[in-house]
C-alpha cells in the first residue's frame, strides 16, 4: 500500500510542476491555486510513504516518477523533443526506479 501511496505522490509532483508551466510566473489564478493543491498533496503523500519505505529509497522513486512523467507531458503536451537520447535516458530512468523498489529492503 505504500507503493502506491508514493506513486500518487509522483503523480502529484508531476501536476504541480505541469500547474507551474501553465500558471505563466503564478499569473494565471487558476494554475497557481492547482500548483499549490498539488505541491501540498504531493508532500502529504511522500510524507505517509517515507513513514514506513526508506526515506532515500522513496525521495528517490518520488523525484523519478517525477522527472520522467514531467518529460513525457512536456513530449506530449508541450511539443518538447523526443529525441533519441532522451528517451534513453528516461527509459534508464524508469530501470533505476524500478531497481529501488525491488531491492528496497535487501540487505
Amino acid at each position: 500500500m505504500n507503493w502506491i501511496i508514493l506513486i500518487i505522490a509522483g503523480l502529484f509532483e508531476v501536476g504541480f510542476t505541469t500547474c507551474l508551466k501553465l500558471s505563466n510566473n503564478f499569473t494565471n489564478l487558476k494554475w497557481s491555486v492547482a500548483f499549490a493543491a498539488c505541491i501540498m498533496l504531493s508532500f502529504y503523500f511522500l510524507n505517509k510513504a517515507t513513514q514506513t519505505l526508506p526515506m532515500g529509497t522513496a525521495y528517490a522513486v518520488w523525484t523519478g516518477i517525477g522527472a520522467v512523467g514531467t518529460v513525457i507531458v512536456g513530449i506530449v503536451y508541450f511539443q518538447e523533443p523526443a529525441n533519441f537520447w532522451r528517451i534513453f535516458f528516461i527509459v534508464t530512468l524508469i530501470g533505476s526506479i524500478l531497481g529501488l523498489k525491488f531491492f528496497a529492503g535487501s540487505h
